[in-house]
């Protein structure tokens, strides 16, 4: 049967991508950004996983005020990458798994989650940012993408607890495929960060480290973590975090910490990285 390795996170702010493309990985401001990313692509290159479902959100680029849903996973053979307004960034289009993605779409909805089905979708920063942090340049991306949108941009999104349920039946889903695969799931975005209004430029180091270090010490406690709280301690974009709990979800009950990277700031952002792996 398929089985989950890992569990990755990441934020995926669109200006590492920016620095990322331009060559600014050893500038001052930018090396100790990328600095965080050494170890995980020493480790991805050993995991070597088949496929990666990757959590993230659109930033209307597959979607628009006009239709946004709660969860779409994309069925697609391939997913070009978006012109966010400056052109598709210079990196390889992501390749689909259509298969297992089918199979996990039947396997969620007649698990009652509503999963919106998308055949055609480009996939913006929020996808591509992570798989440059840990990949880097390659001809084309190693692992084969499952994306799995979240709509964390127009009120209201999901709560922290329905995500964790969301990965704890895509385990579910994952381990009743009949092929094996090795499979990683990675849950991207925040961590802590606002960019517009009176608040803009948060950034909440102390929520920050909680978070980091409850994804595996007490992950009971973020599952509780309301939308209010969310956006008093860690800003507008800060509920961006949820993602991650579906990755954390799809781990099992526990968890051991492999790596850890936090920097502040990277473009007005917290960045955060966790690389986890399930003990049971």
């Amino acid at each position: 049967m398929a089985r989950i390795t890992a569990g990755l996170s990441t934020s995926h702010v669109p200006a590492m991508g920016v620095a990322w493309d331009s060559g600014q990985q050893d500038s001052q401001y930018w090396a100790p950004v990328f600095a965080g990313y050494e170890w995980t692509k020493k480790w991805i290159a050993e995991e070597d996983p088949d496929v990666i479902i990757l959590v993230y959100n659109d930033h209307a680029s597959a979607f628009s005020l006009e239709m946004i849903p709660t969860f779409a996973i994309g069925c697609a053979d391939d997913f070009p990458i978006a012109d966010e307004g400056w052109g598709p960034r210079p990196v390889p289009p992501v390749v689909g798994a259509p298969e297992l993605a089918c199979h996990l779409a039947q396997s969620l909805i007649l698990d009652e989650f509503d999963m919106t089905i998308v055949n055609k979708m480009d996939v913006d920063h929020g996808l591509s940012v992570p798989l440059s942090m840990v990949y880097g340049s390659p001809d084309s991306w190693p692992a084969k993408v499952i994306p799995l949108a979240v709509n964390v941009v127009q009120y209201p999104p999901p709560t922290g607890e329905r995500c964790y349920q969301l990965g704890v039946a895509l385990r579910r889903a994952v381990q009743a495929f009949d092929q094996d695969l090795n499979v990683q799931v990675w849950g991207t975005g925040g961590m802590s960060h606002q960019l517009q209004g009176a608040r803009a430029g948060l950034i909440n180091q102390e929520f920050d480290s909680r978070f980091l270090d409850n994804m595996s010490q007490d992950v009971h406690a973020l599952r509780a973590i309301t939308h209010l709280e969310y956006l008093r301690e860690s800003g507008s974009e800060g509920i961006e975090m949820v993602m991650w709990l579906i990755m954390r979800g799809a781990l099992g009950d526990a968890v051991e910490e492999l790596h850890r990277h936090y920097h502040v700031p990277a473009s007005n952002t917290a960045v955060g990285h966790l690389v986890l792996r399930p003990t049971s």
